[in-house]
C-alpha cells in the first residue's frame, strides 16, 4: 500500500512540473487519502498485536 502512495506523490510531483496542476492535485490527493488508509491499519494492527499479548 506504501507503494501507491509513493507512485500517486511521484505522479504528483512530475504533473506539477509539467503544468498540469489539475492531474497533481487530484494525484495528491489519492495519495493522501492512501497513505491516511494505511496508517489507520497500521494502528489497528499493533493495537490487536498489543491486545494479544
Amino acid at each position: 500500500m506504501i507503494r501507491w502512495v509513493l507512485l500517486f506523490l511521484a505522479i504528483s510531483i512530475i504533473a506539477g512540473m509539467l503544468g498540469f496542476t489539475g492531474i497533481s492535485v487530484a494525484a495528491a490527493k489519492v495519495a493522501k487519502i492512501i497513505f491516511v488508509i494505511f496508517l489507520v491499519l497500521l494502528l489497528i494492527a499493533l493495537v490487536l498485536l498489543l491486545v494479544g499479548k
